[in-house]
């Protein structure tokens, strides 16, 4: 792994390989994974590391550096008294991997995560190797028009109750998970379109991943694809993040062999 700069203000516990680091006045926390090449994953909006990733992380960290961290509000990192936004996370994506010395990367971004690594391709192309943007959200038309008025209408009870845990096991703090709740909610509310030229100026290669019952639409993921001309798209069978095994999405049958782990490996180990 890089070396760490010892003048970042850096904390790390050595044995699960896991810290906080100051990111544009957040404690910001992270995990890592593995050796080898990087693989930055951010996660869904209302989540944590494990609530999306918990079950694809010890298949993709066998032959590479999994990073992964929890934004602003979420899971065990902090809040500012500011909106979030998916630029505001895009940047505090990139400080952090400044501090922990990583200067390229891959990129797999779940959901709102999905949408956050869109901008950093678009904003940071120098850090970008390879992007995976999994049920990722680039304009109000890429959902059903009854998403608007259920986050318009959002309420904390009804939250998945698997994230509400999540959150609460790590931060048992329940005025908090509300401000994380209701930022979020006022985000996708407010959600504006990336234009299609800032789509079309990305030139890293591209995996575009969607489920075939996923809360986004399969046309908007097809349009993604078509505005990156170095991309590939995969309909996955099932909803919203099964195919990496998002937490909501878990069945009493679920087999680890059902993931999508195999398709990433490949992506991202094709010379381009």
């Amino acid at each position: 792994m890089t070396t760490i700069a010892e003048e970042e203000q850096v904390t790390r516990d050595s044995t699960a390989n896991q810290g906080y680091v100051e990111v544009n006045g957040l404690n910001m926390y992270y995990e890592i994974y593995g050796e080898g090449k990087p693989l930055v994953l951010i996660h869904g909006g209302g989540s944590t590391i494990q609530t999306t990733f918990e079950k694809a992380i010890p298949l993709l960290a066998k032959n590479r550096m999994v990073i992964a961290m929890e934004l602003q509000a979420h899971g065990r990192t902090d809040d500012r008294n500011t909106a979030l936004s998916f630029a505001q996370d895009a940047d505090d994506v990139v400080t952090l991997l400044k501090k922990l010395g990583i200067d390229n990367a891959d990129f797999l971004g779940f959901s709102n995560g999905g949408t956050t690594t869109l901008h950093i391709a678009i904003r940071y192309p120098h850090l970008v190797n390879k992007i995976i943007l999994a049920s990722a959200l680039a304009k109000r038309d890429g959902v059903p028009e009854w998403f608007w008025d259920f986050m318009d209408n959002a309420r904390l009870e009804n939250m998945p109750r698997q994230l509400k845990e999540a959150y609460l096991e790590l931060t048992p703090d329940v005025k908090r998970l509300q401000v994380m709740h209701d930022k979020d909610a006022r985000r996708m509310v407010e959600f504006v379109d990336i234009p299609d030229e800032k789509i079309k100026s990305i030139k890293a290669p591209t995996l575009v991943l969607i489920g075939d019952k996923d809360v986004i639409t399969v046309e908007h993921a097809v349009e993604i694809h078509r505005l990156i001309a170095n991309s590939e798209l995969a309909v996955i069978p099932g909803g919203h993040g099964e195919y990496i095994g998002e937490v909501t999405t878990l069945k009493p049958d679920f087999k680890e062999a059902e993931l999508v782990v195999p398709l990433l490996d490949k992506f991202l180990d094709k010379s381009w």
